[in-house]
């Protein structure tokens, strides 16, 4: 993709030349949509990014929050979209790995990552054929460099067929001194490369997942695609972690997209400065690669830091210590950002030089027509209700995820508490440290004992129902799986994926999550610290959905937390808002409709979230409850499936089968020894409903509107391996 006649007279005028290859080829690359956000940084400011816990917001690798005193986490998410759809073993496994030096680039320590991917149908074998591909690409990676991943979600919908997503996100932890951000400080420090040699891989990969993929997008684009190799990101985690240690890095930038063009010069852009720096300096696993090759190649696990000059022999000793390679290949300065390169004959040839901040920030943004979503009727199927429990039970999109799973490796680390398959995973944070009990103290957690909770994913059903409602909804259910597991919200990420914003629609559909997504977490208090935007997810089979995939962190005092499984001994309660406390039920979004057809009006959500939240946080913590599960995928229908495992079972009643089915976020089941102290930690706040008893019988029995449905929990094992069955 050449730069547009409009962007080239821009640059023309800047420089009062025409570019070189190599400056144009930089232009397009950084001012891309990928790059530049040109459609999407004018919607940005919608979200709220500040607090007391905000240490770093958007703009750097990766955002930084307050943990406790002391300590820091980092949060980062990124896509890999087009990437995993021409490649999706390598694909999925490279977006892990820039995700993890991301969180390298601000001093942290990866300590868990979540995968949020979205595909076509289920039944499709080209869909089936890029979820195995993308979930081995993510498990061989992450497991390789000992990180382990906790979460995150997985959806089919028609609308991936010709374009996955692939959304990965990083949480990092460090101590607040060895904090590192991505602004070049001091004219005269050298920019240090550190990591694999330089080759022809990734090429083009910033302008390549800014446009439409096209049919023959496999073979024609697979040279955009980046090989990742994760033994040397492991090596390159634990040589950052020794240059941190002898407080070697002044600054730090991962090589992502548009490669060391894009990392160094946004590094200086950031600090008001420029950079010289000699190509040929480069270490390169290939002969005879020219400057361009050398600026734009998206080869992986590389990083690019400020060194003070007396460290640079220090930093040189440590990369080969870690058996990396090691290339001064310039220095901070106070001019233009000057690349040149030497030929075999030694003639230096300048190839670029530009002002850094109009390379790295000087895009123009995109003023673009956009369309509001229409809302839809009310045209609901009548199925029985036998046949939409096992339909609803039964789909991809609520079965187990258990063969997605049990291929990470979810406890290297040792802090995992709560695994995958729950509402939310739940880490150990013992770094912190705890303080000592004196003799005969109570045994419950002390204020340095903390757990850091992590939910991560959306729903293309809500968002395609009602993209501002159904983002909304996303950004609730992160923070109530959150609360369900007794942690409040600490902070998110976002990363939203639209298609093609030049169609009005598609722009409407879009500017509409975004101002969702937004309204919650602003009603939820809780920042947006950083992000992604990934437009131009269109193909010819047609732009995928508008998908604001989000990643939420909460923290709570000690690391135990209630199980979504019953215990099969107490009363069941649903809390919140819904259809159970009135008498209307809106299936819009559900996956009810997406088996059987039809339409209707997103349910309404509640009035008051924070507060019902914070009540569902204290009674996830209360010593009576025994089990806690978030109410939404598929309804109360799958929800009630998903806790009745082994012995433990229930009878529950609702007045009207449709109830099962409706997805009112916000809600949450409730087994409890104590349903007095639910009421009256929700008195005031939210409906508290009685829904039935929890026993020892391994049955599920539901009566819906006159109507009585039993089954084993073997038999709704069954139906929600439907995943496994058809891929082992």
């Amino acid at each position: 993709m050449p730069l547009t006649p409009s962007d080239r007279e821009l640059v023309v005028e800047e420089l009062g030349r025409d570019p070189t290859p190599a400056e144009e080829a930089l232009f397009e690359n950084l001012w891309s949509e990928h790059c530049a956000y040109r459609s999407s940084r004018p919607l940005l400011s919608a979200f709220d990014s500040q607090g007391e816990q905000v240490v770093v917001g958007p703009g750097d690798d990766a955002a930084v929050v307050e943990l406790v005193e002391d300590w820091y986490v980092t949060l980062g998410i990124e896509s890999h979209n087009h990437p995993s759809y021409v490649d999706p073993y390598d694909g999925a496994a490279t977006g892990v790995g820039g995700i993890v030096r991301d969180t390298l680039s601000m001093g942290a320590y990866p300590i868990a990552l979540t995968d949020s991917l979205y595909f076509g149908a289920f039944d499709r074998e080209h869909s089936r054929y890029l979820f195995e591909g993308v979930v081995e690409g993510i498990a061989d990676y992450g497991n390789s460099i000992g990180v382990p991943t906790v979460g995150g979600s997985v959806a089919f919908h028609p609308d991936y067929e010709g374009n996955p997503l692939v959304n990965v996100a990083c949480v990092g932890l460090l101590r607040a001194d060895r904090l590192v951000t991505a602004r070049a400080r001091t004219p005269g420090n050298a920019l240090v490369l550190v990591g694999n040699a330089t080759g022809r891989d990734g090429l083009g990969g910033a302008s390549f997942a800014s446009e439409d993929l096209s049919e023959d997008a496999e073979t024609e684009d697979r040279p955009a695609v980046q090989v990742g190799d994760p033994y040397a990101e492991k090596l390159l985690i634990e040589c950052n972690e020794a240059l941190l240690d002898e407080e070697l890095v002044v600054a730090a930038r991962d090589l992502g997209a548009a490669g060391l063009g894009g990392a160094s010069s946004e590094m200086v852009a950031k600090g008001g400065l420029g950079a010289r720096i000699d190509l040929d300096r480069v270490h390169q696993r290939e002969p005879n690669m020219r400057p361009l090759e050398i600026l734009l190649a998206e080869s992986q696990e590389r990083m690019c830091y400020e060194v003070r000059p007396d460290d640079v022999e220090r930093v040189r000793e440590l990369a080969g210590r870690f058996d990396l390679g090691c290339s001064v290949i310039g220095e901070v300065t106070e001019g233009n950002y000057v690349c040149t390169f030497a030929d075999e004959g030694g003639d230096r040839e300048t190839v670029v030089d530009v002002p850094a901040e109009y390379l790295a920030d000087g895009a123009p943004m995109n003023d673009l027509d956009a369309v509001a979503p229409a809302s839809p009727e009310r045209d609901l199927p009548d199925v029985p209700s036998r046949e939409a429990f096992e339909a609803v039970v039964g789909s991809p999109n609520t079965a187990s995820k258990r063969w997605v799973y049990r291929q990470y490796d979810h406890e290297v680390g040792a802090r995992t508490v709560v695994r995958p398959g729950d509402d939310a995973a739940v880490l150990a944070v013992r770094e912190v440290g705890a303080e000592p009990r004196s003799a005969g103290e109570s045994s419950g957690p002390s204020a340095r004992e903390t757990g850091l909770a992590i939910s991560a994913g959306a729903d293309p059903n809500w968002t395609s129902a009602d993209p501002y409602e159904g983002a909304r909804a996303v950004a609730l259910e992160n923070a109530t799986n959150l609360a369900a597991k007794g942690a409040r919200p600490l902070a998110a990420v976002d990363c939203l994926n639209g298609g093609n914003p030049e169609k009005p629609k598609v722009y409407g559909g879009f500017r509409a999550i975004v101002h969702g997504l937004a309204e919650m977490c602003r009603d939820l208090s809780v920042p947006v610290v950083g992000g992604n935007v990934s437009l131009y997810n269109d193909s010819a089979s047609g732009p995928i959905p508008p998908t604001p995939t989000l990643a939420m962190v909460g923290t709570k005092a000690g690391y135990d937390a209630p199980p979504a499984s019953l215990a099969g001994e107490g009363t069941l309660l649903v809390v919140g808002d819904g259809p159970l406390a009135r008498a209307e039920v809106r299936l819009g979004g559900s996956e009810y409709l997406a088996r059987f057809g039809g339409s209707d009006r997103f349910p309404a959500l509640p009035e008051a979230p924070a507060d019902a939240l914070d009540a569902l946080a204290d009674v996830a913590d209360h010593p009576a409850t025994l089990a806690v599960h978030d109410a939404n995928h598929g309804g109360l229908a799958a929800t009630l499936a998903e806790m009745v495992t082994g012995d433990a079972g229930a009878t529950a009643t609702v007045e009207d089968a449709p109830a099962l089915f409706d997805e009112t976020p916000g809600r949450a089941v409730v087994e409890t020894t104590d349903p007095w102290a639910v009421r009256e930690r929700f008195d005031g706040v939210a409906p508290v409903t009685e829904l039935g008893e929890a026993n020892s019988t391994g049955t599920l029995t539901l009566r819906a509107g006159g109507e009585t449905l039993t089954y084993g929990a073997g038999e709704i094992a069954e139906l929600r391996d439907v995943i496994a069955r058809e891929l082992e």
